[in-house]
């Protein structure tokens, strides 16, 4: 092989290395540009965002108009869900407040979410009570109730639990205060810890969308 010809075709590896490794390095930055943003830290407005969403146990319940409510109508849409019962002497009635007033400082160009009553006392909270309860605050306030291990079983999904006792004949529940958020997948996505402040309810809510909007553009 005469030096010209080995010339050309050291020329022409060279071009092809270098194809290669500018169409390697595309891809990889591609992919760089498309992986998901790590989820926002939250820690100064009580809240905690996972990086991905965990899903809630199938379940078949009853709403506050008694319709059957399943897992998939929590989804296409933002949830707060909070698990209490409607004869909640103290903690209950502030935290139904304090989402009133997170609902209206909540920016119009934002979705507007629901907010979800999950009963711990089922026996008590019909969808009747429920409805009278629950109308007072909004209606995108909704409640479930039915089956009381199904209950226990979202509670637990949620982080939550909560415990049934008596006290000289009257029955008494204990249950967790803090809130979680579902995503439109029907699945939480963050929790926010007591004390809540409705301004920062809110402002975790713009900015936990504003992520997970950022993140599905990239996916998209």
């Amino acid at each position: 092989m005469n030096r010209s010809i080995r010339l050309t075709l050291i020329i022409l590896l060279l071009v092809v290395i270098l194809i290669f490794g500018l169409v390697v390095g595309r891809q990889m930055y591609l992919a760089g540009d498309r992986a998901p943003a790590p989820a926002p830290e939250l820690a100064e407005l009580n809240t905690y965002v996972y990086d991905q969403g965990r899903p809630l146990p199938e379940f078949v319940l009853l709403d506050e108009n008694g319709d059957t409510v399943t897992r998939d109508d929590l989804k296409g849409h933002w949830t707060f869900a909070f698990v209490g019962y409607t004869s909640c002497p103290d903690v209950c009635p502030a935290a139904m407040a304090n989402f009133r007033r997170t609902d209206n400082l909540i920016p119009d160009d934002l979705p507007q979410p629901d907010y979800l009553l999950v009963s711990a006392d089922p026996e008590r909270d019909t969808p009747e009570q429920l409805k009278r309860y629950l109308g007072f605050f909004g209606t995108n306030f909704h409640g479930l109730t039915g089956d009381l291990e199904t209950l226990r079983a979202i509670a637990k999904s949620l982080n939550a639990v909560f415990v049934h006792r008596e006290v000289d004949g009257e029955l008494l529940v204990d249950h967790s205060g803090h809130f979680a958020l579902l995503n439109p997948d029907g699945e939480m996505i963050a929790v926010f810890q007591p004390p809540h402040n409705p301004e920062d309810l809110a402002e975790a809510f713009e900015r936990i969308y504003e992520w997970a909007r950022a993140n599905h553009a990239r996916a998209s």
